[in-house]
């Protein structure tokens, strides 16, 4: 492709201005490679396709419908095949690809959090140097906390038209069965527990699934496609054992790989229908909520900046339904950022992996949120929740994230609707 019509959308062409850092650019790349012309050792390939957050942005303002996502995990396994990539993310890889190394790796990033070592390690390790990778770190990880406070706490204010809890509405035959992640049943067990809670609310059927695994979003960034298989496989069937007609994610990045694999199975001849099929199921929450009314609560009294997570917004195509849930929330003010569409930086590691154009982008994300003077802020995305909440953090601020569906469970618990 030649149109171009993709650089204004990509954050890494916008701030370094190098063509092989658009789009266009790493596709000229990629051809290069696949014809033989370009060792996939070099350094052009292996620096511009690094730095490539995957945000997607520039995938619903192509013409012609270029799928660069699936062409930048490609390019990126690829890459991988030539050189080892970075120790940090053939750690990230490791510790995501073993439930038991998981949850102990998880298990002590909540003791750091609760004990406050995260937040006083944020606050008083310096910012440059050898240790502002591991203050970023911890700052993400006190940023994970409960940021539902910032809710109950905002002033008070005059609402107009709060609602008078509904009658229970009628059953329906849909068995839901959610996605517990990784990151987020590590550290945002309270947006599950919120996600199961406003499904009932709204009448889904509620199954647990044993034997789910992490999505793979993790590893099919990373280049690694074999093991992303290896755990799509693992959910393909728990969620196929269970019975569901559906599967709930409330994790933007998670539900953009879950719905994409039937592109990662394409050539398994043993998968590729199931995996189809599965993707066809895959539903985020606010999806299925906005299919079901959703269910008016009860006035919660905030501002809420929201932001739009990319893999939501521009791989999924789902910019109104969270707005949708937050709607069905009385007495809630909601702040769209100006540049929601961008990415926050986050991607993944990308803050720490590339700490400077990382750090360039979030910063640029967290003025924007600061402009909107809301009391918390708000996106359906635990990396994002984090990145951005890490950057008010690390600027002074309150820097605690929040999940629609908690907004929307604490005007449901104020309403009575869980007895």
């Amino acid at each position: 492709m030649h149109c171009g019509f993709c650089l204004p959308a990509c954050p890494t062409y916008n701030r370094l201005g190098d063509e092989n850092d658009s789009p266009r650019g790493r596709l000229h790349l990629m051809q290069a490679v696949v014809e033989g012309r370009l060792d996939p050792e070099a350094e052009a390939f292996q620096i511009h396709i690094d730095r490539c957050l995957g945000c997607r942005a520039c995938e619903p303002v192509c013409p012609s419908g270029v799928e660069y996502g699936t062409l930048l995990e490609l390019a990126r396994a690829t890459a991988i095949e030539a050189r080892r990539p970075a120790l940090l993310t053939r750690l990230l890889v490791a510790v995501m690809g073993s439930a038991a190394v998981r949850r102990s790796f998880f298990f002590g990033g909540r003791l750091l959090r609760g004990s406050g070592l995260a937040a006083l390690g944020a606050r008083w390790l310096p910012s440059a140097g050898g240790l502002a990778n591991l203050r970023l770190g911890l700052a993400m990880l006190a940023a994970s906390r409960d940021g539902t406070g910032g809710i109950r706490s905002a002033p008070a204010r005059a609402t107009s038209g709060a609602s008078v809890p509904a009658a229970d509405p009628p059953e329906r035959a849909i068995r839901i069965g959610i996605l517990g992640g990784c990151v987020q049943e590590g550290l945002f067990a309270r947006v599950n527990a919120a996600t199961e809670r406003t499904l009932r609310a709204n009448a889904f059927t509620v199954v647990a699934v044993d034997g789910q695994d992490c999505c793979g979003a993790l590893h099919a960034h990373a280049g690694d496609l074999d093991g992303a298989r290896r755990l799509a496989r693992r959910n393909i069937e728990a969620f196929e054992q269970s019975g569901v007609d559906y599967v709930a994610v409330n994790a933007a990045g998670c539900g953009a790989a879950m719905k994409e694999y039937g592109t990662l199975f394409e050539s398994d001849p043993e998968l590729s229908a199931r995996a189809r099929a599965f993707s066809a199921r895959v539903r985020d929450v606010a999806e299925l909520l906005v299919e079901a009314g959703p269910r008016v609560g009860a006035a919660v009294s905030c501002s809420v900046a929201y932001d739009h997570p990319c893999h939501l917004q521009h791989a999924q195509g789902l910019a109104e339904p969270p707005l949708t849930v937050l709607a069905a929330v009385p007495g809630v003010d909601v702040r769209v950022v100006q540049g929601a569409a961008e990415c926050c930086g986050g991607a993944g590691i990308y803050g720490m992996t590339h700490p400077d154009l990382g750090g360039s982008i979030g910063g640029d994300k967290v003025a924007s949120v600061r402009r909107t003077g809301a009391d918390v802020v708000c996106t359906p995305n635990p990396g994002c929740m984090m990145q951005i909440g890490a950057g008010l953090r690390l600027g002074g601020d309150r820097g605690a994230a929040v999940h629609p569906v908690e907004i929307l469970d604490e005007s449901y618990q104020r309403a009575g609707y869980y007895r």
